[in-house]
């Protein structure tokens, strides 16, 4: 018999918190196209960075059971080996604040981005294999006691194609097929290893989804009480800004003001 999946909403850091990839902030993958003006940056977003705790109000009542909470690389550690601990506090600020409104908390470790210094071409480096499972260790150590599960990388898949083959994404490259298939293989390694990893195997989700907030309410609702999975994710709470923003998020900011921007038949299905 299927059980029903835990539903999640996810807020997903680079394109919300604002700060990166411009002077004095974290510097990501994304960084040397955003410095030639290829592609604009997400700037200071929706700064959420600061205001967490403003968005989260309203998702125990959009009916989630919890949150998919990105926490990004490149804020936590902007430089290799120096971990920023006053960020590790504010996540765990806003980990705290979910659990207040009794939300449930997935972490996800590698969303779109990574940090600058692994280098635009990440996942065909070996020297990049320790610093992922370091990463895993620290992030998963630092909240163990408040999250339901982590994460690894949200979409693998996608990194290796719009990076190695569609050209949409670090490293940019068309048709590299050799290496698109070098990228896949380190990163279904780096899963394995953190399967086995005494600290991290045990957090990891085995099974998820992930659905828009465009998908037609009946096939949430289907999806729901069919997808054999852990967790099901809407994505996204908020559209986000810059080059990884989504194509819609469920809410929406007029002035310092948040409200609810989904049809009413969606609503009525998350709940």
């Amino acid at each position: 018999m299927t059980t029903r999946p835990r539903l999640f909403v996810t807020l997903e850091g680079y394109a919300v918190e604002g700060g990166y990839d411009q002077p004095g902030g974290p510097m990501t993958c994304y960084s040397p196209t955003v410095s030639l003006g290829r592609h604009a940056g997400p700037g200071v977003a929706d700064d959420l960075w600061h205001h967490y705790e403003r968005v989260l109000d309203f998702v125990p009542g959009l009916g989630f059971d919890g949150i998919r909470l990105t926490i990004e690389w490149a804020r936590v550690e902007a430089r290799p080996g120096e971990v920023d601990q006053r960020a590790l506090e504010r996540y765990g600020e806003v980990i705290a604040y979910a659990r207040s409104l009794d939300l449930q908390i997935t972490l996800a470790l590698v969303d779109a981005v990574w940090p600058s210094w692994l280098g635009q071409e990440a996942w065909l480096l070996p020297w990049v294999v320790p610093h992922v499972l370091g990463h895993a260790q620290l992030i998963v150590a630092s909240f163990a006691n408040e999250i339901t599960g982590v994460v690894a990388f949200t979409r693998p898949r996608e990194l290796v194609t719009n990076g190695y083959l569609h050209g949409t994404a670090p490293p940019w490259r068309r048709g590299a097929r050799r290496d698109a298939a070098f990228a896949h293989a380190q990163i279904e390694g780096l899963l394995a290893a953190l399967e086995a990893d005494p600290v991290v195997g045990p957090r990891l989700v085995k099974s998820c989804a992930a659905m828009t907030p465009d998908v037609a309410p009946d096939d949430l609702v289907t999806a729901r009480h069919s997808l054999d999975v852990d967790e099901l994710y809407v994505r996204s709470l908020l559209r986000g800004s810059g080059p990884t923003a989504v194509a819609r998020g469920l809410l929406v900011r007029h002035g310092d003001e948040w409200r609810v921007d989904a049809p009413q038949d969606f609503l009525r299905a998350l709940r």
